[in-house]
């Protein structure tokens, strides 16, 4: 196999990027079929117990990864959980925190507010869910001798990877559901994490239960999101 085309830029090797060029017509139907695909996805909080093979997970993780990031630090570790004890102990912690949330750090407003989704401190679908997946940010790097290892625009980074993989789970044909219950700590602890990675969201991952309902919302239209200039 012949080497890429190539140049050096600064001392490093930048290879040939391989456009698809695709007609404007054909740039039309393309974005109009996958939005039409993605206004499908919800938000599931009831789950089948359903098993999802490893290699999925495992793709849609590698999906997740191809995000940028600051400077292409790669500033995430995605941890999969699917052993059954391990995903009762994050329920069990997870619902302390919610439960002091809902008692007495949610304001009556944020509570209103959650009223038309139907959540509230219990999370059996942490349970129930074949596989969770925690993402965490890394702050910053950890060097061979332990010093630390700047990275840079690390949140926006992890979001856009969380973004990614929300919607590569949708096309894989499953559901999931972000989760944040605050604060995050104690997937830290029972993950074993090391000191410099902050949990930042938490993904159950699987099939919806047969039948589930969701909220009748709406998603805001086109001219309250956007304002174009031209």
């Amino acid at each position: 196999m012949s080497p890429k085309p190539h140049i050096s830029v600064n001392g490093h090797t930048h290879v040939l990027y391989q456009e698809n060029a695709l007609s404007q017509e054909e740039l039309i139907k393309q974005s109009q079929a996958f939005y039409t695909y993605l206004k499908q996805r919800r938000s599931i909080r009831e789950y089948a117990d359903t098993p999802v093979p490893k290699e999925v997970i495992e793709t849609l993780i590698k999906t997740a990864a191809t995000a940028p990031s600051g400077a292409h630090k790669q500033p995430w570790t995605f941890c999969a959980v699917s052993n059954p004890e391990l995903k009762t102990k994050i329920r069990a912690a997870a619902e302390a925190e919610e439960k002091e949330s809902y008692e007495s750090r949610m304001s009556e407003r944020w509570k209103k507010d959650l009223e038309p989704l139907g959540t509230d401190m219990h999370k059996p679908f942490l349970e129930v869910a074949p596989w969770l997946i925690v993402v965490f940010k890394k702050v910053h790097d950890l060097g061979a001798n332990g010093e630390k290892l700047n990275n840079y625009y690390v949140n926006e980074s992890v979001g856009i990877a969380c973004g990614m993989l929300i919607t590569a789970i949708h096309n894989a044909g499953l559901v999931t559901l972000t989760h944040t219950p605050s604060p995050m700590n104690f997937l830290a602890r029972l993950l074993n994490r090391p000191s410099n990675e902050r949990a930042f969201l938490l993904l159950p991952v699987g099939y919806p239960k047969s039948p589930t309902y969701v909220p009748d919302i709406e998603r805001k239209p086109l001219d309250e999101v956007a304002e174009f200039y031209e």
